[in-house]
């Protein structure tokens, strides 16, 4: 295999914008990794975890504007991945602050009073951190944010406390990310693949689920049970090499030869074409009940 398959930054993007340091050589090279390190194209938030620059960047403006890291900035810097990484570093400052001109260059700007307790070294805590991506993201992103959380520890029962007592605009989002958040789910591609299931009538999945039918088949990424169902979210590490490729279809033909239907979707696919990949879904949903239940229909 090529030593360096792809750039860092870019799988890194791909990844959430953090990411462990095996998971990033997994998909580029040790040396690919290490150079992006010492040209700062991504930067270390603890040992063996690594962030994009736009982490660091975020502290550096929010003590320009004397402001905290707050949203998707702060999610950055806690650890968790988010779908999309902002394009501007998140920033929140006090309602009555005026910042103008030059000094709020380059930033997103909240503007909310923060109790001091919610603020940690800078930086919008958990909890906050939480309730702020999951009132103003949309759906697929906030359940990205949620479920990275769940996977860092961030307890479920904690979750939902604070997601039943979110009060104003958002509310409601709030406490339905935190109903379906699953720490089963392996990355923000998959979260946002689940986000579309969920708006899909007659389609229930489950994340990273053993499937054995009635011998080990393997563990697609989502699965509706029902229906023989397995969801695929393909990133660039599915076909790295002649053997993985092999593998893979090997994988593929033993789930079809059971019965099961096995979709595909990509990154940019999911991303930035939801609607088609729902279309696609509804689609199935109709065809599979019909095919495993003829007397059933859908609504």
């Amino acid at each position: 295999m090529d030593d360096e398959r792809l750039p860092v930054a870019e799988v890194l993007t791909t990844l959430g914008g953090v990411a462990t340091r095996a998971a990033l050589v997994r998909a580029c090279s040790r040396r690919a990794v290490d150079a992006a390190i010492a040209t700062g194209e991504v930067v270390a938030l603890a040992r063996g975890r690594y962030a994009l620059p736009a982490a660091d960047e975020a502290r550096a403006a929010a003590h320009r504007v004397s402001g905290v890291v707050s949203h998707r900035s702060a999610a950055l810097l806690h650890g968790w991945a988010v779908a999309t990484p902002p394009e501007r570093p998140e920033v929140t400052v006090p309602r009555s602050r005026n910042v103008t001109g030059a000094h709020r260059d380059g930033i997103a700007l909240r503007l909310a009073d923060l109790h001091r307790s919610e603020v940690v070294d800078g930086c919008t805590s958990p909890e906050r951190t939480l309730v702020d991506c999951l009132r103003t993201l949309p759906f697929p992103e906030a359940l990205a944010v949620a479920d990275s959380a769940l996977r860092d520890g961030f307890g479920r029962g904690r979750l939902r406390t604070l997601a039943r007592d979110v009060r104003g605009p958002g509310g409601r989002q709030v406490r339905r990310v935190a109903e379906r958040a699953d720490a089963a789910a392996a990355n923000p591609f998959e979260s946002a693949l689940r986000a579309i299931c969920l708006s899909v009538e007659g389609l229930v999945v489950r994340a990273q689920v053993p499937v054995r039918d009635p011998h080990w088949l393997g563990r697609p990424d989502l699965v509706d049970e029902r229906l023989k169902v397995a969801l695929e979210a393909d990133s660039f590490e599915w076909h790295g090499d002649r053997a993985a490729l092999h593998r893979d279809a090997r994988r593929y033909n033993a789930f079809v030869a059971a019965g099961w239907l096995v979709l595909r979707f990509s990154w940019e696919e999911v991303m930035l074409h939801a609607d088609r990949v729902a279309a696609v879904l509804r689609a199935v949903v109709v065809e599979r009940a019909q095919q495993r239940c003829p007397s059933c229909r859908t609504a």
